[in-house]
């Protein structure tokens, strides 16, 4: 975890740089917040996994001299191809309409949300249990 606390903590301290340069040039403390929200993001949970990487034992990813075998784990089962997702994407789609033409498309949005969720749920289910 100590990769990703500082890809992370490397994020923070760019929005740092940028919202000191940004308010510095502008003067404009309203955007800065947006800024300084973004910093607060990557310092945050970079902060975090690194106090979490101190505490637990060093994975194999954190290694130099690691091999592919050590890192790799258990694959778990992927459904096949589905139109699940797409029909999701439709429900979001929908549902986000309703910000501009009214209630009634999420409602339509959220039944292909709901309906997308019983099917994907439904279908990736692994095959050995699909007899039951």
């Amino acid at each position: 975890m100590k990769l990703e606390s500082r890809i992370y903590v490397g994020v923070g301290v760019f929005f740092v740089l940028v919202v000191v340069i940004y308010f510095l040039w502008s003067g404009d403390s309203g955007n800065s917040i947006f800024l300084v929200a973004s910093a607060l993001l990557g310092i945050m949970p970079g902060l975090y996994l690194g106090w979490w990487s101190r505490r637990m034992s060093p994975r194999p990813e954190d290694r130099e001299d690691v091999s592919l075998e050590e890192i790799e784990g258990a694959v778990g089962y992927f459904p096949s191809y589905t139109i699940w997702p797409f029909v999701l994407g439709i429900g979001v789609f929908l549902t986000a309409l309703a910000f501009v033409f009214g209630a009634w498309t999420a409602v339509i949005g959220m039944g292909f949300v709901i309906s997308a969720a019983i099917g994907g749920t439904l279908s990736s289910k692994p095959k050995a249990m699909a007899h039951r």
